[in-house]
Parts: structure tokens; C-alpha cells; sequence
């Protein structure tokens, strides 16, 4: 029989070869001179590879398997599933977006974090910026051939990322973000030299003819807000139904989610009157929400202060781990800024993880654009969430888990890893963390927000709603702002599924902290607890109810 370190090991080259940006960012030598293959003829390739790795998980009886080497196991078929599933759906394909998920502003945020640590690697920089006006090229042509099938994206995401291009373009080639690296062991003014001409000579025509052809071919054929879910595209409404299954990484179909968020967002209704007659002074939840999403004091005055709040918070959360975590060894977290490039369409904030070559720390990326529009009572939520003990703790955990497979290490599950963000919120009041009362309702808004997700994503793509109703649903349940509200939105209709990972995620730790604490009666430890749910690294929703459900019995 095979040996399923073996395969794992050749599954992560695989995947390496095929996503080599991701694998130059946790640190994986041999790659970085790479670019992925957008095309369709790509996809299909990666697909029969899948397919041969699938055969071989097959040919390994799991009973005879035994601790992490049956994670393994159970994580690589799911894994491949998952992944060939998405290729099938092809719903990549229609997914034109300047939000974080959109193209151009994951290459900004994503390929400047590469390791340019010494000269052999400042070199393959170069060449790997040289070949991304190719990708371009590549990717501009599938999303012609989805258009000729009648597979559109939407013309509110087309014009965002028509708008996005414009503005990235405007901007002087020597302060592209592209040339944000500072390499080191060569000279530095000559390598920013050769990078600006393959920006200038390359990178942008590309940028320029995609624009050219989302403008002429792509925007007279996109779909209305009238028709923004899936549920419209030719395949699209079994493509969503894979999707959920994928991000959610259970077997709950779209409407069990929906109702199930209708019934959270009732409940989260009542708890903001109660908070807010507490901190605002205010009567019945629609007041509430008003004087949180309209009242000026609320907002901020600039973009230092929101800064500000999150590294405070962040640093009061690390003083505090001793109480709920056991000690690990991890890399450093930072706070910076979100670049302009990707902010003014971008979500709050998010989480980068450290490289495993030990050159970047792990960052909480923070939105500051328009600081009069960001709310006081988010950030140490925001913060709570995306740095500690949220995606921090528990990525740079699982880095740091060298016993583990590398594609395991580096894995994120999203209903895992976003389920286990949202837990995290709550968890920081059973600490104590929140400074006061106010910033606690930014928790409860945060809670409304992900149980919104429940209902507008499987409104939007399942029940057909239009994108003005999925906006008015989570203005009159939520105190997220209407900026942010209008970014969540064309964020969840670019990304079709996976917003739900994040309540059901948060849900089912909850359930399998109650049941082990059913279980282990006094016996219950906290930071065993949490050990469970994090020292497996980032592993589907049903890999970890057995290791938690199996840690309880075995410690009662």
C-alpha cells in the first residue's frame, strides 16, 4: 500500500506547480520565477492530474490509518473533491470583481509579498513580473469563451474593475505596488529600473487590453443587479449548490442555511436593544441601528487612529493568551494599511500568513480609506478576528506545525479557518478584551453580519434575489455602514458560497465545545479545547468534530 506521506508530499508539488504564486508566499523554494495557467486548457491539466491523485487516496483503505495520518487522508479526498468540483462549476469564470477576490487586486496584494531576500531571488521577480502580462492575456480569453456560452458576469463588477484598472494605470509606473519589494544583495535602484520597464512594457498593455476587452466585448453582455446570483448562468445554480458544500464543508443545502439565518438574525435583532439601551441610550433595535450606522461621533477622523485601534487591541489580545491558549511558538503579527489600489472597493480588513521561510511575519491588513466612513465600534472586533486569537493565532499555528504535511500546514479550510475568526469574537468578551459596551455592539453587528451572509448569499444565488435586496436586508439588520454593506455585497456575488463558511463554521465550535464539555463534566480545560481545534492545523468542519469528540471521551 502506498504511504500517505509520500502522496501528500507529491500532492503539495503538484499543487505548488500549479498555484506557484501561493506557493512562493508560504515560502516554498522553486517556484518563484512562475505564474499559474489561467486558461481553460490549464484547468482541464490540473483536473486529470487531480484525478490521478484521487485514485491514488482511493487505493488507501482508511482503517488502516491511525491519528494525523488519517487526517491526511480524509483531507486529501475531500480536498480533491473539492477542487475538482470548482473546475467543473467554473464559476471563476464569471467572477469579474474588484473586490479582494477580484484579479487584479489579489495580484497587488499578493505577488509583492514574495521573498526577495537575495539576488537569485530579486532575479526571479523580475521574471516572474514579466510573464503576469501573459496571465492577463490568458485570463482576459476564458472569460471571452464564458461570454460566447452565454456565462456572463455581472455589469456592476465589470464596470468596479473597468474603474479599478483606470485607477491603477493613472498611478506613476515607479510607484506601482508591484515594485513595492526592497531585495536585498543587489543593487537596488538598477533592479527597480528593470522592474519599472517590465511594468511599463508588459504588466500594463496587458492591464490595458483586458480593460479593452471588458469595455467592448464583456460589459454589453453582463447581467443587471436585477440578476446577480448564479441562479441566472447557464449551470449555475449546481455549480452554488457544489460551492456551498465546498466552503461550508458540510452536506447543508442552501435552504437549510437560509432559514437558518432568518432564525439567527431574529435573535441578534433582540440582543442589539438590550447592548444598545446599555452603551447608546437607545430604544428597540431600529434605533439602535440608526444612531450606530448615522452618528457621526462614531466615525473616525483618520486613518492613524484606526491603526491605532486594531494594534492596541491586537497587543492587549496577546497579553491575554495565557488565559484561554497554551504556549506556541509563532511568528510575529503586524498592522499595516490596505493599498490604495484595492481599499476603495475592499472589505474591512484582512489576514495574511506568515511565510514558512521565516522572511515575513504574518500581517492584519487594515482598510483606512475614508476614515469618516469607518465606524469606532468595529475596529476591535475587526481586529480580534483577523490578528488574535483569531487568523493569526490559528494560521501561523498551523506554519509552525513542521510535523505536519506541507500541504496541510499551509491549508486553509474556510469554514474552519472563518468559522473559527467568528468564534473568536465572542470568545474575546469571555476574556474581557472589548474596552466597552460600544465596542461590544460592534460584535453583535459583526455576529448580524455573518447571519445576514446565511440569508443574502442563499437569497442572491439560490432564491434569485436582486443585489438592492440583499443590500436592504442587511441595512435593517445590521449597524455595518452602507459602504461597507454595498463592498460586503458585490463581494458575496463575486464569491458565490463562501461567506456562508463563516457562521456555519462558528456554529459548529460552538456545538463541539458544548458537547465536550457535556462530555468531560469538570474535567472540561478550556486550552485543551482549543488545542483541539487548532494543533490539527486548518482541517474540514467533520475531521474536527472527530478529533474534539474523540479527545473528550478519551480525557472524561
Amino acid at each position: 500500500m502506498e504511504n500517505i506521506t509520500e502522496l501528500a508530499a507529491d500532492y503539495y508539488t503538484a499543487w505548488c506547480e500549479n498555484e506557484p504564486i501561493y506557493a512562493s508566499v508560504q515560502g516554498t523554494p522553486g517556484y518563484d520565477a512562475e505564474v499559474p495557467d489561467p486558461t481553460r486548457e490549464g484547468s482541464a491539466a490540473w483536473d486529470a492530474r487531480l484525478a490521478g491523485f484521487a485514485a491514488r487516496v482511493e487505493a488507501i483503505d482508511p482503517e488502516t490509518l491511525h491519528g494525523e495520518d488519517r487526517v491526511t487522508r480524509d483531507m486529501l479526498a475531500r480536498t480533491i473533491r473539492d477542487d475538482r468540483e470548482a473546475i467543473a462549476g467554473g464559476l471563476g469564470e464569471i467572477a469579474v470583481s474588484a473586490t479582494t477576490s477580484g484579479v487584479l487586486a489579489e495580484m497587488v496584494a499578493v505577488v509583492p509579498m514574495t521573498n526577495v531576500g537575495d539576488p537569485a531571488l530579486a532575479e526571479a521577480y523580475l521574471t516572474r513580473l514579466g510573464k503576469l502580462g501573459g496571465y492577463f492575456d490568458g485570463l482576459t480569453g476564458r472569460y471571452l469563451q464564458a461570454v460566447a456560452e452565454g456565462r456572463t458576469p455581472t455589469e456592476r463588477g465589470v464596470r468596479q474593475t473597468i474603474a479599478q484598472i483606470d485607477g491603477y494605470l493613472a498611478n506613476p509606473v515607479a510607484t506601482d505596488p508591484m515594485l513595492r519589494p526592497r531585495p536585498e544583495g543587489v543593487d537596488t535602484e538598477a533592479w527597480r529600473a528593470r522592474g519599472a520597464d517590465i511594468v511599463a512594457g508588459s504588466f500594463r498593455p496587458a492591464l490595458a487590453r483586458y480593460r479593452a476587452a471588458l469595455a467592448e466585448r464583456i460589459l454589453p453582455t453582463a447581467r443587471g443587479q436585477e440578476h446577480v446570483g448564479v441562479t441566472h448562468v447557464p449551470g449555475g445554480a449546481e455549480a452554488y449548490r457544489d460551492a456551498v458544500r465546498r466552503h461550508t464543508t458540510t452536506e447543508m443545502t442552501p435552504e437549510e442555511l437560509h432559514e437558518t439565518g432568518l432564525a439567527l438574525v431574529a435573535g441578534l435583532r433582540e440582543e442589539f436593544a438590550e447592548r444598545g439601551g446599555r452603551a447608546l441610550g437607545a430604544t428597540g433595535t431600529a434605533q439602535v441601528l440608526t444612531t450606530l450606522r448615522t452618528d457621526p461621533a462614531l466615525r473616525y477622523t483618520s486613518a492613524e487612529e484606526i491603526v491605532d485601534t486594531v494594534t492596541i487591541a491586537l497587543r492587549r489580545a496577546e497579553e491575554a493568551l495565557p488565559d484561554a491558549f497554551k504556549s506556541y511558538d509563532i511568528a510575529p503579527c503586524v498592522v499595516r494599511p490596505m493599498d490604495a489600489t484595492e481599499a476603495a472597493d475592499s472589505v474591512l480588513g484582512y489576514y495574511l500568513a506568515p511565510s514558512g521561510d521565516g522572511s515575513r511575519p504574518g500581517a492584519h491588513v487594515v482598510n483606512t480609506y475614508r476614515p469618516d466612513l469607518r465606524t469606532r465600534f468595529e475596529y476591535e472586533c475587526l481586529a480580534f478576528h483577523e490578528s488574535v486569537p483569531g487568523h493569526h493565532l490559528q494560521l501561523a499555528l498551523g506554519v509552525a506545525l513542521t510535523g505536519l504535511p506541507d500541504f496541510r500546514r499551509y491549508a486553509y479550510v474556510t469554514a474552519h479557518s472563518e468559522g473559527w475568526g467568528l468564534y473568536t469574537e465572542r470568545l474575546t468578551d469571555e476574556l474581557g478584551l472589548y474596552t466597552d459596551e460600544l465596542a461590544k455592539l460592534g460584535m453583535v453587528s459583526f455576529d448580524a453580519w455573518r447571519a445576514c451572509r446565511l440569508v443574502v448569499d442563499t437569497g442572491m444565488h439560490y432564491y434569485g434575489w436582486s443585489r438592492e435586496k440583499a443590500i436592504q436586508y442587511m441595512l435593517d439588520n445590521t449597524a455595518l455602514s452602507e459602504a461597507n454593506i454595498v463592498n460586503e455585497v458585490d463581494r458575496y456575488i463575486a464569491w458565490p458560497g463562501q461567506a456562508l463558511a463563516y457562521m456555519v463554521g462558528r456554529l459548529r465550535i460552538q456545538a463541539a465545545r458544548d458537547r465536550a464539555k457535556k462530555t468531560m463534566g469538570d474535567r472540561f480545560d478550556l486550552k485543551g479545547f482549543h488545542d483541539q481545534v487548532l494543533g490539527h492545523g486548518s482541517i474540514p468542519l467533520d475531521t474536527m468534530d472527530g478529533a474534539i469528540d474523540r479527545w473528550a471521551a478519551a480525557t472524561s
